[in-house]
């Protein structure tokens, strides 16, 4: 099961770094963001909707560069929760070819009280 949300984004000036491709601290940015935008269309769905979610864990894969004018299809959706962690799946393409790899652990807490919450293992599924 993949709840899957994707954007394209065409690279300009801003992303570019001094070797003239897409700057890494760029994708970082783009896997917080995209993560954000899915749990805005998502989270009215579920029984969590006023909380946020919190990074615990990043890892990141560059495996082909990114350069100006290119058109980058960024694809993201959560994979199977471990306990109170939520594991998140995002990708970069450029014509079809898998740029970056990025793998996240995320955790849902209440803004209010500033504690964890677990999720149900099933919480995904609800959302299909």
């Amino acid at each position: 099961m993949k709840l899957v949300h994707q954007k394209q984004i065409q690279v300009t000036e801003e992303h570019i770094d001094q070797n003239n491709h897409v700057n890494n601290v760029q994708y970082v940015h783009w896997v917080e963001e995209i993560a954000a935008e899915h749990w805005d269309l998502l989270k009215q769905k579920t029984e969590y909707a006023g909380d946020a979610w919190m990074l615990l864990d990043h890892h990141i894969q560059y495996k082909k560069q990114a350069y100006l004018n290119d058109i980058i299809t960024i694809k993201t959706y959560p994979e199977s929760p471990e306990g109170a962690k939520q594991p998140r799946k995002v990708e970069f393409y450029c014509n079809d070819r898998l740029l970056v790899n990025s793998s996240t652990l995320w955790v849902l807490f209440d803004p209010e009280t500033k504690k964890i919450k677990r999720l149900e293992s099933d919480w995904l599924e609800k959302l299909t």
